[in-house]
């Protein structure tokens, strides 16, 4: 018998048979008596024994569906393990009564252990002073800027600090506006300065170590392995994978014939979708300049990190009642959409956060005007066309803030990434409610159908250019070079 077949797989152990909830019994033994975890890396046939503890910390759901890492007991770790409930279980016989009780303290304990809304972790972050909130992004950019300076980085704490820091600060920034929002604005606005400096200067160094790991195998299997459905979980990912797009977007565009290419395929792949929105246009109008105010280009630095902090405060509007995506109870619209109002709202009245971020919350969800799409601005656009009878919106999508607020384009170009971003991620998670989560292959063809060829909500060639990304990250990760197309 080899050494990983006489190793115990902890999904085995630790799932409990026919759900998908952890058996809290063994958690609590094993973290009691710091029992740790052999984690096998399969592909670089790494090992590493680490406690138990600090992984399940991190996420407490750590040993599912693995990916590129295996977690395994050790045989004296699971002998220990099996002692110690041995120990536990040795009364043979205990009264009907006594076993109900025990039952519904086993039902209570762990739905004191799920994790909703925000998390187990908020309380912590909303019981933070202000300067406590600094402190805490501060100390989390100095992480990120020392891995920064490494040489040779390690995959796997590489995805530690980004998700670790990511994390924190979009607690930090739910717990600071909770705070804000109960005062008046100019005092609300001075309160979170200090607050919004510290996640700019944050986002800075992310975004940086982000980009120079867009393909990072460790990094990209490893954000939906770690999620417990949350809302806090589903902010990290997004704002994660939204940055590694927009790096791998702005490398598309600047260094390849890339736009070349959209524009020689346009007519035949693309003109009719965006006649179809743009219809009072006549069909030769219809060019790549119409679907991007100004010309497709790459990404500014400088809005490249107002962007960046958009999508990591995006859903910051979100209460803790609102199930992230979908929940068991009827879908509410009015309070979906109130979130994103919440959001838009808080941000601009009660933060000096840049604009661009304001509009990024407040326009995520708006579908190209789609009857299911829904958006702080439709009702500003709406006011406008009444004042305005004869404005038009000529262009698609812009990367600028004027042609929005002018009524001259349809969308925002962070806006419209963020869009299929937020699909992608709510689809693949594999801690949907009620839902069975789908393959990167499934999500792709459901999101082209159903978004792009019988609605027109999301952008037809920011979706192909995502799918592309999709397509090279998982051939980058095979180890195989392939040819970026868009």
């Amino acid at each position: 018998m080899s050494e990983k077949e006489a190793m115990i797989l902890l999904s085995k152990v630790l799932t409990q048979p026919g759900t998908k909830g952890n058996n809290q019994r063994y958690i609590d033994i094993i973290i009691q008596e710091d029992i740790p975890v052999l984690c096998v890396n399969k592909g670089a046939q790494k090992t590493r024994l680490m406690p138990f503890k600090v992984l399940f910390d991190n996420n407490e759901n750590f040993w599912h569906k693995a990916g590129t890492w295996e977690y395994f007991f050790t045989s004296e770790g699971y002998s220990k393990l099996k002692d110690k409930l041995t120990a536990r279980t040795a009364p043979a016989v205990i009264k009907t009564e006594e076993k109900k009780e025990d039952a519904i303290e086993e039902m209570e304990s762990a739905e004191e252990s799920a994790e909703v809304g925000f998390g187990k972790d908020y309380k912590t972050f909303s019981e933070m002073t202000t300067e406590e909130k600094i402190d805490c992004l501060n100390n989390d950019k100095k992480r990120l800027n020392d891995i920064l300076a490494q040489k040779t980085k390690d995959e796997a704490e590489v995805t530690e600090i980004l998700v670790d820091t990511t994390k924190d600060a979009a607690l930090i920034n739910h717990a600071a506006l909770e705070e804000a929002i109960k005062l008046a604005d100019d005092e609300a606005k001075k309160l979170t300065q200090d607050l919004v400096d510290s996640t700019n200067e944050m986002v800075k160094s992310s975004a940086q170590l982000i980009s120079e790991n867009v393909f990072s195998n460790e990094m990209m299997n490893s954000l939906v392995e770690k999620s417990n459905g949350t809302i806090i979980q589903h902010m990290t990912r997004v704002y994660l994978n939204g940055l590694a797009f927009l790096s791998y977007y702005n490398n598309l565009v600047s260094t390849s014939s890339a736009i070349q290419k959209l524009r020689i395929k346009f007519a035949s792949e693309y003109r009719k979708f965006y006649h179809e929105l743009l219809p009072h246009l006549s069909m030769e109008d219809i060019v790549l300049e119409r679907v991007f105010y100004g010309g497709m280009r790459a990404i500014p630095t400088d809005l490249f990190f107002k962007w960046a902090v958009g999508f990591l405060i995006h859903d910051i509007g979100k209460a803790n009642a609102v199930e992230y995506h979908e929940g068991e109870a009827k879908y509410d619209r009015k309070i979906v959409i109130d979130h994103v109002k919440q959001g838009y709202k808080s941000i601009m009245t009660k933060t000096n956060y840049p604009m661009e971020a304001s509009l990024i919350t407040g326009y995520h969800h708006e579908y190209y005007g789609d009857a299911d799409g829904y958006g702080y601005f439709r009702a500003y656009l709406s006011q406008y066309k009444k004042q305005n009878p004869n404005a038009t919106q000529d262009y698609c999508i812009t990367y600028e803030l004027e042609p929005i607020l002018d009524y001259q384009a349809l969308a925002y170009f962070p806006a419209k990434v963020l869009e299929i971003i937020d699909i992608y991620d709510s689809v693949t998670d594999p801690h949907r409610v009620y839902r069975k989560s789908m393959t990167p292959d499934e999500a792709l063809a459901m999101m082209k159908e159903e978004f792009v060829v019988k609605h027109k909500k999301i952008d037809a060639i920011l979706f192909d250019i995502f799918e592309a990304f999709i397509r090279e990250k998982e051939k980058q990760n095979k180890g195989k070079s392939v040819k970026i197309a868009a």
